[in-house]
């Protein structure tokens, strides 16, 4: 779970400043504030850990990616190719590392990374992208416990220095010559293991690093319109897709899976409930349908029908004949249930076509979603969600005065860009949900409003008065 974010120099932001990362993590602001940049950026950094090519140190994105931000020159702030793009973030790690120095026989251990880094074009050609530096720190509760570090020595060589804090490395005799440049944004190269005597460790820090965007996922504002045949092979997707798209095929490949919700003040969590059967008991209790499943056309077929029952009605209907809304939101209850524990799920408007009443009850799926357990251990899952939605954040507001969630397990920020540079303000919530700063016509000028319409409706009062005074003379 990221617990802490900042990038500089990216898209439309110089500095978001420090982002406290929280399990369910809101981003507000009008439309090309930034706030998507956020997602964008990380997505981003999945790719290029994911992408075959070790070389590269950016893979912006393809036809098939999540996002596709083209040349450096095209992401990097205000296009200026002498800007660097530097970040950094913490996250906690799903097991404690255990570190033990062969030479001296000190031993290491934390529970929670750091990273940062500086990546820009290189001074002597001004397109290869190079790092100009990174960094792990291993940290446990009392704060950090070892510090290692790539910084490169020149400005036109690939020629990388390494240095580390309470963990004193010692090179090979006859290694003199630095090692290269590292792999990705990310990886120590193998000549830090190879040169030194003592290096070893700096493998489970990539691995450490892949394991943690191998865990995230992303769902994009406009998923795929439900169809009346689904084909299904058996193969397990690894999510629902950037689209939805392989939303019931994710559904059929963890009916063997059962999660348990975790209510407010209760001593245990509730018996665990197969997936399909926790995905239809959120779809009646957001008021969308009364019984939803999926089933196989025939024994001898391959293809699954997805059927819903709208209150009311006695009838079971294909999920294209329920609404539009019902078609957009599935992926998202599916994906927050089916990600596996520890996962990270960045989402954009999951509250897309619904009505209000729909949207400020799928806040308190969220707060399931991030409660519930699996096999008795808590899932630990991170949502990260660009909204723009006020009745998703009021029912928030609302859980957290009424001790339903803790207001730490919330953070909201808010894309400012009437300030130059545009800022990312957090919002304060206090214990009893109130937020303290809220921004000028947040969700728009509501007062202003009401006040128009008072007054339009008293103008034209008036007038039908004097017309009906002047008729009657």
């Amino acid at each position: 779970m990221l617990r802490q974010l900042r990038v500089q120099n990216f898209k439309g932001w110089e500095d978001t400043g420090s982002i406290r990362m929280a399990p369910i993590t809101l981003f507000f602001g009008a439309n090309s504030s930034g706030k998507s940049s956020i997602g964008q950026f990380l997505m981003m950094l999945k790719q290029t850990v994911e992408s075959s090519d070790r070389k590269a140190v950016f893979y912006p994105g393809g036809k098939n990616s999540a996002v596709q931000l083209g040349s450096y020159q095209e992401m990097v702030y205000h296009r200026d190719p002498k800007k660097k793009i530097a970040f950094e973030y913490e996250w906690s790690l799903q097991d404690v590392i255990r570190l033990r120095d062969p030479l001296s026989g000190q031993s290491y251990s934390g529970g929670g990374l750091a990273f940062q880094a500086e990546v820009g074009l290189s001074n002597k050609d001004q397109h290869t992208l190079v790092v100009d530096h990174l960094g792990y720190s291993l940290h446990e509760s009392g704060g950090s416990r070892l510090s290692i570090r790539m910084e490169r020595k020149s400005e036109a060589k690939s020629e990388y220095r390494v240095d580390s804090t309470e963990y004193p490395l010692r090179r090979k005799q006859g290694r003199a010559w630095a090692p290269g440049a590292p792999v990705r944004f990310y990886g120590f190269p193998d000549e830090v293991v190879a040169y030194h005597q003592n290096a070893d460790f700096v493998q489970d820090l990539n691995l450490q690093h892949e394991k943690l965007f191998r865990l995230l996922s992303y769902l994009g504002p406009l998923r795929t319109k439900a169809e009346r045949l689904y084909p299904w092979t058996g193969i397990k997707p690894e999510s629902v897709g950037y689209a939805g798209e392989n939303t019931v095929a994710a559904i059929l490949a963890a009916r063997n899976r059962k999660i348990s919700l975790v209510k407010p003040g209760a001593r245990r969590a509730s018996p665990a409930k197969p997936l399909e059967e926790i995905i239809a008991s959120k779809l009646k209790e957001m008021g969308l349908i009364e019984e939803f499943n999926v089933n196989q056309i025939s024994k001898k077929r391959q293809d699954y029908e997805v059927k819903a029952r709208t209150k009311g009605s006695k009838d079971w209907v294909d999920i294209p004949d329920v609404g539009f809304g019902i078609s957009q939101v599935l992926p998202v209850i599916v994906q927050c249930f089916y990600a596996p524990p520890g996962s990270i799920i960045l989402m954009e408007q999951p509250e897309i076509h619904l009505h209000p009443s729909a949207q400020s009850a799928l806040a308190d799926v969220m707060i399931d979603v991030i409660s519930s357990k699996e096999n008795g251990a808590d899932r630990n899952i991170q949502l990260v969600i660009e909204t723009h939605s006020e009745h998703f954040l009021r029912r928030l507001q609302r859980r957290i005065a009424e001790d339903v969630v803790s207001r730490e397990k919330v953070s909201a920020y808010f894309a400012n860009i009437t300030r130059t540079p545009a800022t990312l303000e957090p919002l304060q919530i206090d214990r009893d949900g109130n937020i303290r700063n809220w921004p000028e016509d947040f969700f728009g000028d509501e007062m202003g409003d009401i006040t128009g319409q008072a007054k339009a409706a008293m103008k034209k009062r008036m007038q039908r008065g004097t017309t009906e005074s002047e008729a009657s003379e």
